[in-house]
């Protein structure tokens, strides 16, 4: 499996070139896509399209080949084999039949837009495409609710703006960012929160290209001082400061220098 470009020709890697040129056979996901690449670094092989749409007949074909020991590089139009994109069950087939399987890798549009997103970056979860249909989209996003990492999609620009309302209605209004056509001559990177990007292009014409959206995780919840305050005022009858914050903060979740604070600014108020 060898990654190619997502947009500039010029990303594609060594490792993948010498592959290209050496292996007896391309499996691709379009091959006038691969065609294109393949004759900008002057490449001339065997090739086969390989998708969706006709892997169960295309599978035993390519299986055959690697069983006779020929080397198969399998890449899709874009980016990272797998990565929403065919080739899990050849893959797999490979695996269990014991035949050598190696990844070359290179350029992937999730990556790249995780890299210039500004959100955080330490977990992230690649969910793929949505359903096309709301109630199953937003099924999905519900599921994905609580889930502490940025959440990274790829989107028809047909349904971006409905895919972002039914973000900021079932994730809440959090912090976005919406790349379009990664490292081509018209790459366009749109940072704000779901609200506001679902309002623009809801107004707006649909893009075109390849799009990429990546939302902020969930926000901390807000301490609830209120009820700190409430149960510190019970604890100080009988405890000192510095123990009632403590336990009060424990009890509660909350951070132990404000819950101190407000435990001294009780303490002073009921001895005025």
């Amino acid at each position: 499996m060898t990654a190619t470009p997502i947009g500039n020709a010029r990303d594609i890697t060594l490792r993948a070139l010498d592959a290209l040129k050496a292996c007896d056979h391309i499996a691709a996901e379009d091959t006038r896509v691969t065609s294109k690449l393949l004759s900008i670094h002057g490449i001339s092989k065997s090739l086969s399209a390989y998708n969706d749409h006709n892997a169960a007949h295309e599978r035993p074909k390519l299986m055959a080949k690697l069983r006779g020991g020929a080397r198969v590089v399998l890449v899709s139009d874009a980016g990272t084999p797998l990565i929403s994109d065919p080739g899990f069950k050849l893959v797999r087939e490979a695996i269990g039949e014991g035949l050598s399987v190696h990844a070359l890798p290179g350029a992937s549009a999730p990556l790249t837009g995780l890299m210039i997103a500004g959100l955080p970056s330490d977990r992230f979860l690649f969910v793929g495409f949505l359903s096309s249909k709301q109630g199953e989209r937003r099924s999905t996003l519900e599921e994905l609710k609580a889930i502490r990492a940025t959440l990274i999609f790829f989107e028809s620009p047909q349904r971006l703006d409905a895919s972002l309302k039914d973000m900021a209605d079932v994730l809440g209004n959090r912090a976005v960012v919406v790349t379009r056509e990664l490292t081509k001559l018209h790459e366009e990177i749109r940072r704000g929160d779901l609200h506001s990007l679902a309002a623009h292009y809801a107004n707006s014409e649909p893009p075109k290209g390849e799009v990429t959206i990546l939302v902020a995780p969930p926000t901390d919840a807000e301490p609830d001082f209120a009820l700190a305050e409430k149960l510190l005022s019970q604890a100080l009858e009988f405890m000192p400061v510095r123990a009632a914050a403590d336990l009060v903060a424990e009890a509660l979740d909350v951070p132990r220098r404000e819950t101190y604070a407000r435990a001294l600014a009780l303490k002073k108020s009921d001895e005025e």
